[in-house]
């Protein structure tokens, strides 16, 4: 369940939201000001997603975005009162993902949403057991401690995370490792690879081997 903050000192737009996002699933956090969402964010809360109004009573969103919510890397969205160019560009500049003007319907806002969560979560970092492999910065941890891979050996774990769930034949494999390195390597080396990657996994055997046909890793 994704959790969603919203900071705005409208306390009929935050209950109708409330209901809303509840509605659609989402575990929905109210804070009226800039010095409530502050202390919530510094309790370390889990947020996916943050929805900052730009005009708050002891501040603005900009500053509470800039200062506190991009350093934590939360994605967010500004509601403007009005359609103030000047401040919508800052706030995309800056970093956040989309605005919303008032008056908005909160189906269009779901829609928005969704969207930015979606957009996200292709950069999420996938996770098998205890195993997380961040695909955009192509590094591996055990919990977290980064994991020393080869070049090769990471590329190979990779190919198994790309078809999540998916058998990766041998033949399919030897051809990548041609493809990566230009040597022409047989099934015994495959093998010994593999040996090698799960030894550096540790007690997490997340690569399930089909005999006679290849490899696969299988999400939770």
């Amino acid at each position: 369940m994704s959790t969603i903050l919203l900071v705005e000192d409208n306390s009929t737009i935050s209950k109708g939201l409330k209901y809303s996002f509840e509605n659609s699933g989402f575990n929905f956090i109210w804070k009226a000001n800039i010095k409530e969402a502050i202390r919530f964010l510094e309790e370390k809360q889990k947020v996916d997603l943050a929805i900052l109004d730009i005009g708050l009573p002891d501040g603005n969103g900009i500053d509470l975005f800039q200062n506190y919510v991009k350093p934590l890397e939360i994605p967010s969205l500004f509601l403007t009162a009005k359609d103030d160019e000047d401040i919508i560009v800052k706030g995309l500049e800056i970093g956040a993902e989309d605005y919303i003007t008032k008056p908005f319907s909160s189906k269009e806002l779901l829609a928005r949403i969704n969207k930015i969560l979606m957009r996200n979560q292709k950069k999420s970092i996938i996770q098998v057991q205890n195993i997380q492999f961040d695909m955009d910065k192509m590094e591996v941890y055990n919990n977290s401690s980064r994991l020393e891979l080869t070049s090769l050996e990471l590329k190979l774990l990779h190919l198994l995370f790309l078809n999540l769930n998916k058998v990766v034949t041998r033949s399919t494999i030897l051809d990548k490792i041609w493809e990566w390195t230009g040597n022409d390597v047989d099934d015994h080396t495959v093998t010994v690879y593999f040996k090698r990657i799960r030894e550096k996994l540790g007690d997490n055997d997340i690569i399930t081997t089909i005999k006679g046909i290849g490899y696969r890793v299988d999400g939770e």
